[in-house]
């Protein structure tokens, strides 16, 4: 509404339909719902095609339609995309589908049904919300318990640490990397690439830990939306810990009706391939995010298939080798490498940028590692050093408390530090989260 006040009616238009909606399905018998779900679907679906893909089709098809030489070309449309457009629209269809399958009943008070999809922590970026989450808590009288609030405080304080520490600060060198590519080595652009695959986790995962703990001051309780994903050990394990609401949104709406995985094997690997396409375009109207996709929904595939095979090799036997090629000091880091080589596609801007990218990696280096030096690299470093150091603690359940300490010193000292930290070495100017733009 800042930008352009009359896009409120955007959301206004998709609550007023999903609400009505919404009651016609749970009226009507199960069998005979499918064309109310698909009148939602149509309207949420048809928004989101409208702002967020009508212009990349449109340039798609006018390259078509040059090469064939046909004069005729489709017009563009001047227009901005609504901020969290598809995580909103997300959270409104996963209403519908929840009451067409009967998991849901349609919210009779219509105040509630539009804060349900309107609610400010996670509105914008999620996490992505079912209603039998969410609903229900917006009927309970909420009382304040100090505990909740000081639990929702430290993530928000965790959380704008993470953003503006880590995040905020790194994204100069990558920004400075990225944006300049022609004139840096390959092993600048291999440190630019581990920069923002630690940024986008920061960025991302601190947003949701703001959104969870605002709202847990409130007391109420949002989905938890990550866990460590560079510790998974397998692109599967990493999709079951990056960005959970999305991907068990995937897996409940497009993945299951699909077939999942009670089908034959090809096709398994297919229903896995085309869920990561689909993912790929939901990030943006872009070929880079496609590929993006394409990548993970291969090595999805892969892991699949491995998996598979290995039911085999391993049966009656299991070698040190195939002990050893499991162990986490060999998994963890393979796996990380192959989620930042597909995060180069994420973050740059054309697909000749990418591979262009990927080229000079492979192929030049010559030149200086670091275009920042001094205060960059101890603040920089020393805040990836303590994230990391907080992951494997809690990945590894080692029993050190500090924020959740019992404690009251040590967790006044804990949070005041971190208050410190963010005030030394935060970055305030120009900031904004990466995935408001989806």
């Amino acid at each position: 509404m800042f930008f352009v006040p009359i896009y409120i009616l955007i959301l206004a238009g998709t609550i007023v339909i999903d609400y009505f909606l919404g009651i016609k399905m749970e009226n009507t018998p199960k069998e005979h719902r499918k064309k109310w779900l698909w009148i939602s679907i149509a309207a949420n679906v048809g928004i989101l095609a409208v702002f967020k893909y009508y212009n990349f089709f449109a340039e798609n098809a006018n390259v078509l339609l040059s090469g064939l030489h046909l004069s005729f070309a489709v017009p563009y449309l001047t227009i901005l995309l609504p901020v969290g457009l598809s995580f909103h629209t997300f959270q409104a269809m996963s209403y519908s589908f929840e009451i067409y399958r009967g998991n849901q009943k349609a919210e009779r008070h219509f105040g509630i049904y539009a804060l349900y999809v309107m609610f400010y922590p996670q509105l914008v970026a999620g996490p992505i919300e079912r209603p039998q989450n969410i609903l229900h808590q917006f009927h309970e009288k909420k009382t304040l318990i100090p505990k909740h609030v000081y639990d929702g405080l430290c993530l928000m304080l965790w959380g704008l640490f993470k953003k503006v520490v880590i995040a905020d600060r790194v994204s100069e060198y990558v920004d400075a990397v990225y944006n300049n590519y022609e004139n840096h080595s390959g092993a600048s652009l291999i440190l630019a690439s581990v920069f923002f695959a630690i940024q986008i986790y920061c960025d991302f995962s601190g947003y949701s830990d703001i959104a969870i703990g605002t709202a847990k001051t409130m007391q109420f309780d949002l989905m938890k939306n990550f866990n460590r994903p560079y510790f998974a050990r397998g692109i599967s394990q990493f999709w079951s810990r990056w960005h959970i609401s999305l991907s068990t949104w995937f897996r409940d709406y497009l993945y299951i009706p699909l077939g999942g995985n009670k089908v034959s094997r090809p096709r398994w690997y297919l229903n896995v391939f085309i869920v990561f396409m689909v993912s790929g375009f939901w990030h943006g109207a872009n070929w880079t995010y496609i590929i993006w996709g394409f990548i993970h929904g291969v090595f999805n595939s892969l892991d699949h298939f491995v998996a598979d095979v290995k039911k085999y090799v391993t049966k009656g036997v299991k070698t040190a080798f195939l002990k050893m090629i499991e162990h986490p000091l060999i998994t963890i880091p393979i796996n990380f490498a192959i989620v930042t080589f597909a995060w180069i596609f994420f973050r740059a801007h054309t697909v000749e940028q990418s591979f262009a990218i990927v080229r000079k990696i492979f192929t030049d280096y010559n030149g200086k590692l670091f275009t920042k030096t001094g205060d960059f690299l101890i603040y920089s470093l020393t805040a990836i050093l303590i994230l990391f150091a907080k992951e494997f603690k809690d990945e590894y359940q080692i029993n050190i408390k500090l924020l959740s300490s019992e404690r009251p010193f040590v967790k006044v000292a804990t949070a005041s530090v971190l208050v410190i930290w963010i005030l030394m070495a935060g970055v305030f100017h120009n900031t904004q989260f990466i995935y408001f733009q989806f």
